[in-house]
């Protein structure tokens, strides 16, 4: 875990907002779980992030993108009546018409 504060202030410490507390009976701490991540800055009380997944969301993001497959579809345009091959734009790349797959 690598925190840091969103405004940058150099702070040190922070609090999870969403953190549950195990105490024994008569009140001491036992132990504790993050249950949602979610921290603040103590110093200037702005929210705080955890660095420390950055490359981990990173990865996971390249790995959709890469799983990601772009279908190309032929569309006879309804307005210059060619037929064109669209993927993620749907649009005719000849006369820029908004098309529709049925």
């Amino acid at each position: 875990m690598q925190l840091a504060c969103s405004r940058r202030c150099g702070s040190g410490l922070f609090r999870a907002l969403f953190a549950e507390v195990d105490l024994d009976a008569s009140g001491d701490y036992q132990d504790h779980r993050v249950a949602q991540p979610g921290y603040v800055c103590l110093n200037c009380g702005a929210p705080a992030f955890d660095l420390g997944v950055v490359p981990e969301e990173m990865a996971d993001e390249a790995e959709e993108e890469a799983a990601a497959v772009m279908v190309m579809t032929d569309i006879l345009c309804p307005v210059c009546e060619t037929m064109v091959q669209v993927g993620d734009e749907m649009e005719c790349p000849n006369c820029g018409a908004p098309l529709e797959v049925a």
